[in-house]
């Protein structure tokens, strides 16, 4: 029997710890690391390789999302489960169109966790208790995105997601910080941040940014209270 390697991320120490026990007792599954937040979450998966990663989408640092984006641009072998209390459409295609394998509410049954990350290490997709292979995927998704979002950015691309840059600027436009003060902390003009302020709100189809920042927060994209984390 092969073992599925696990790295577990959640920064609340109770919910992490029962997954950990959840996974631990099955004896093809391994967990091998957890932390609490989105940058040691990166640092583990590049360090160790996991096969899967179970990964809260609110997390102090990265966010969950931002975490799996830079798995798939990085080519990691990982697979990554995102759980969250935010159930809704919206989210689990941006979760989906990020490059998770799985999106999992945290309610979820600890047998049907288990699971899911069976599924996913052997290749498959899973939303709730559905699942999917690559075109199944792919066809989910295209019936969901009609007229879950406003479209943006490119046709046919309705769902690309924030730059890490235009991340920076939407977390720090969540705490009320204006344009300029924004640019003062970034090191960049006040205009490019006028710019990623616009494309921030065409891609998530808001209006303004206040929309913006709750949107954000509802979604665990971005926390009020990172400070200790931020560069």
């Amino acid at each position: 029997m092969d073992t599925i390697t696990i790295v577990i991320v959640d920064d609340h120490p109770l919910f992490r710890e029962g997954v950990i026990n959840t996974i631990s007792i099955e004896p093809d599954l391994k967990v091998i690391a957890d932390t609490d937040n989105g940058d040691d979450a990166l640092a583990l998966v590049r360090q160790h390789k996991p096969d899967v990663v179970i990964m809260d989408v609110n997390l102090p640092g990265m966010n969950g999302q931002e975490v799996t984006r830079e798995i798939v641009v990085e080519k990691l072998p990982t697979k990554v489960v995102l759980l969250t209390a935010y159930d809704d459409v919206e989210q689990i295609i941006h979760s989906m169109r990020s490059g998770a394998a799985a999106y999992c509410a945290k309610d979820v049954r600890p047998d049907s966790l288990v699971g899911t990350v069976r599924q996913v290490a052997a290749g498959k997709y899973v939303i709730g208790t559905e699942v999917f292979d690559q075109a199944g995927l792919e066809r989910w998704l295209e019936l969901k995105t009609e007229g879950a979002i406003r479209p943006y950015s490119d046709p046919g691309e309705p769902f690309h997601p924030l730059s890490k840059r235009e991340m920076e600027v939407l977390s720090h436009l969540t705490k009320g910080m204006s344009n300029k003060e924004i640019a003062n902390l970034l090191g960049i003009s006040h205009q490019t941040v006028k710019n990623h302020v616009t494309a921030i709100l065409r891609k998530l189809g808001v209006e303004d940014r206040t929309q913006a920042a709750v949107f954000a927060l509802r979604r665990g994209w971005v926390r009020l209270h990172d400070h200790d984390f931020e560069n």
